[in-house]
């Protein structure tokens, strides 16, 4: 009678806590992401609201820059190098991809390399920059975004941005050498388990997660994390990771389009890397990258940068973006 009376009670006290944890609701904006959101603004792609950045920069240059962030932030990632890359461009136009940061995040929808390229070049022509010349400045996710624009540049094919170069850094571009971490697997298969990790998905586990993907001497701060965090809590977008994750089905479907794009580039190609990544480790990914791309420079980083290396080396990341563009 005892122990029926004790799983009672253990039964009365988890429902409200399950119920509870289940409806966190979205944290605070923190004073620097407050002032990152401010400073931004949105526009519409097929009534979807889409955030972006658009900075006058340099006065002389005319050259505009195109950031395309990775998975599973935001365009927040470029803002240690945001200063310094509008001290060189005329114009710094950096967006949150359709399901990231403060870009809507709708349930239910196929999302795709494709339509996400769409949307770029859509943000090209709402600025009335469609028929500019461009240099594209890539990550992770946002690496395959600019093969697919590099596709339809180099392909001649209608609506395509002009694209005047192309820098990479930390992607996998390579599905052969691309290592995604465990739960990214678990949910890009979109098994009966994925509505149920996401929305049990915390700080916790996101935390320990994004950390592992950083160096160990230049892991993020609390405050750091919780930036991140709450980028991704922002319209619920943790419950439509395991749609977006469709991604990395879609690189190996298409990896002959789109590393085939890279393989034949006409406009500069550069790489910065960082070298201690785990999902595209070294020396695994930079001798295919060579192999494959031998017309492509690259810019190595010190042996303990990781995965996000503009975030993890700001500084080294500008330095080695920097002298890249200044070179042609």
């Amino acid at each position: 009678m005892q122990m029926k009376e004790w799983w009672i009670q253990v039964g009365l006290l988890t429902v409200p806590l399950i119920a509870v944890y289940l409806h966190i609701p979205t944290p605070n904006l923190s004073p620097t992401l407050y002032t990152w959101r401010s400073s931004g603004t949105f526009f519409t792609f097929k009534d979807q609201h889409i955030f972006y950045q658009d900075s006058q920069g340099a006065v002389g240059s005319s050259d505009i820059l195109v950031l395309l962030h990775g998975f599973p932030t935001s365009s927040y990632d470029w803002y240690k190098i945001w200063e310094g890359l509008t001290q060189r461009f005329h114009r710094v136009i950096a967006l949150d991809f359709l399901g990231f940061g403060f870009s809507d995040k709708p349930r239910l929808h196929r999302y795709s390399i494709f339509e996400q390229a769409s949307i770029v070049e859509a943000l090209m022509k709402h600025l009335g920059l469609q028929n500019q010349k461009v240099n594209l400045l890539s990550h992770d996710y946002g690496d395959t975004v600019a093969q697919e624009l590099l596709y339809r540049f180099e392909s001649n094919r209608t609506g395509h941005i002009v694209i005047n170069s192309l820098c990479l850094s930390n992607g996998g571009i390579f599905p052969e050498t691309h290592h995604p971490r465990f739960l990214q697997k678990l949910l890009k298969d979109g098994s009966l388990l994925s509505p149920i990790l996401t929305r049990l998905m915390n700080y916790f586990f996101f935390s320990k997660g994004i950390g592992a993907v950083f160096g160990p001497y230049t892991q993020p701060s609390e405050a750091e994390y919780w930036d991140m965090w709450t980028g991704i809590r922002t319209n619920d977008g943790n419950l439509v990771i395991d749609s977006i994750l469709q991604y990395l089905n879609q690189r190996k479907r298409h990896r002959d389009r789109w590393v085939g794009a890279l393989a034949t580039a006409t406009v500069p190609l550069h790489l910065i890397y960082g070298p201690l990544d785990p999902v595209n480790p070294h020396p695994e990914f930079l001798e295919l990258y060579t192999k494959l791309l031998p017309k492509s420079t690259v810019s190595v980083l010190d042996d303990h940068i990781s995965h996000y290396p503009q975030l993890e080396d700001p500084m080294g990341f500008l330095n080695a973006y920097l002298n890249f563009i200044n070179s042609f």
